[in-house]
């Protein structure tokens, strides 16, 4: 009879934790708006095009499921969408080979400066809509936007000629992005990076800085993070990466230091509930119910 009150006991415990386990909370972060000062190029290797990868950072202080994203961009007029697709790199040294950088401090490369707070060698996760992981819609903010300088295919390149001032000005339809994950992305706490690559049929997309540091209606860093800028890389340099503002750009010539962008870009989700305190709670009332039956014995 002990054993069986023990029994009851725990099974009714296990429902009151459940009843009362923390819930799901939201997570949204977003950059804020394209401030118009850089277009970065980002797409996949697709249809003969080499790959080009832009990447800005975020932050998650609990394990989150990303659903869905947006970014904002500039599309030549007249062209027509392929594939989009979103890939997630952790920050360097992670996914990384550190034994071909110099090692501390500048972990350089014969290709770049630094590594120091890049996106590391290889993504961490990715989801595609030609492959069914994402699923993509697009708005037309405006029919004509211009970004005041650009980094275009063609416009990266290995030190030490890696600092160009960039492309100059480039204007296209400025574009938003919405992408739902249809695999959702399911990420422990950490510091990360967003790449977004969009496939035209003629011209490239071109990804537009957000404000840096981050204004309203951007989400600041949470305490103890710090806001990372901007890099990009395309195939000829990868496993490296290059900063946009500090390496391609550079200081301006009047003197002073290189500038630094963010991307303008949006996440959603909800976190998820941490399962190890949960499991702990089980397994003390799973005690409690074998004491109860010891003593009954």
């Amino acid at each position: 009879m002990a054993w069986m009150i023990a029994r009851v006991s725990l099974a009714a415990g296990v429902g009151l934790i459940m009843s009362h386990a923390a819930p799901a909370a939201p997570f949204f972060f977003s950059t804020g708006d394209p401030d118009g000062r850089i277009a970065a190029a980002s797409r996949p290797d697709s249809g003969g095009a080499f790959e080009i990868e832009s990447a800005d950072d975020f932050v998650l202080t609990a394990t989150t499921r990303l659903d869905s994203a947006t970014f904002t961009g500039l599309v030549p007029t007249g062209s027509s969408l392929a594939n989009v697709a979103v890939e997630i790199y952790r920050v360097f040294p992670n996914d990384s080979d550190v034994g071909r950088t110099s090692g501390p401090p500048t972990f350089s490369t014969p290709q770049v400066p630094t590594r120091v707070n890049s996106p590391s060698d290889v993504a961490f996760d990715s989801r595609d809509g030609a492959g069914g992981t994402l699923s993509f819609t697009t708005g037309i903010l405006s029919p004509t936007f211009t970004a005041v300088n650009s980094v275009q295919p063609g416009g990266i390149h290995p030190k030490p000629g890696q600092t160009t001032g960039g492309n100059g000005p480039v204007t296209g339809q400025e574009v938003e992005f919405g992408v739902t994950f249809t695999t959702p992305l399911t990420l422990d706490a950490g510091h990360y990076f967003f790449i977004p690559q969009v496939a035209l049929d003629t011209g490239d997309f071109l990804w537009l800085s957000a404000a840096k540091p981050i204004v309203p209606s951007g989400t600041p860093f949470p305490p103890g993070f710090t806001d990372l800028q901007s890099w990009t890389r395309d195939a000829f340099l990868d496993p490296d990466w290059l900063r946009i503002g500090t390496d391609i750009i550079g200081p301006p010539p009047t003197g002073g230091s290189a500038p630094t962008f963010n991307a303008a870009f949006s996440l959603s989700g909800e976190t998820v509930p941490e399962p190890g305190s949960l499991a702990l709670l089980v397994l003390g009332i799973a005690g409690l119910g074998f004491m109860r039956r010891r003593r009954g014995a």
